[in-house]
């Protein structure tokens, strides 16, 4: 089960529909091109073509099933006196005294350039559970980082 956004699911049902209502029939018809161009047993185009199909169905079939493997939360019910998900943490590298907001989401929501970050990294994985004020080491790939939480919001 994952637990996301009413925007993260929303945006995965989006992305089904328009995976099934445009992408599949440009599948079908981009084979149906190929085959009519003659000899099934030498035709690249039709195995490329085929190709895209099967990668494109099983990329459907995962959204699928993370569709409904999904939990909306209620930000109504969520609390700011700890990082849990959906929260959106304000900290200050006590390093480099750099500032950075992230909000911690499902691997699915996870976006960077958004300041998004997975739940699964291991920044959020240090931060879940704290509080204001609380002081953080956190081991990641370049080493170990110390982060001062200053706030904690709902996304």
């Amino acid at each position: 089960m994952a637990y996301m956004s009413q925007e993260g699911y929303d945006n995965m049902v989006a992305e089904l529909k328009r995976l099934e209502s445009v992408e599949r029939p440009k599948a079908s018809a981009a084979i149906a091109e190929a085959r009519d161009k003659g000899d099934l047993s030498e035709n690249s185009e039709y195995d490329a073509a085929k190709e895209a199909q099967a990668h494109l169905e099983d990329k459907i079939n995962k959204l699928k099933l993370a569709i409904s493997e999904a939990k909306v939360i209620d930000t109504s019910r969520l609390s700011t006196d700890t990082v849990q998900i959906l929260s959106k943490v304000e900290m200050t590298n006590l390093t480099t005294k750099a500032k950075m907001t992230y909000t911690i989401v499902s691997e699915n929501e996870a976006n960077l350039r958004e300041g998004k970050i997975s739940i699964m990294t291991p920044i959020a994985q240090g931060l879940l559970g704290k509080k204001v004020g609380d002081e953080v080491e956190i081991k990641i790939p370049r080493g170990t980082i110390t982060l001062r939480i200053e706030s904690i919001t709902i996304a």
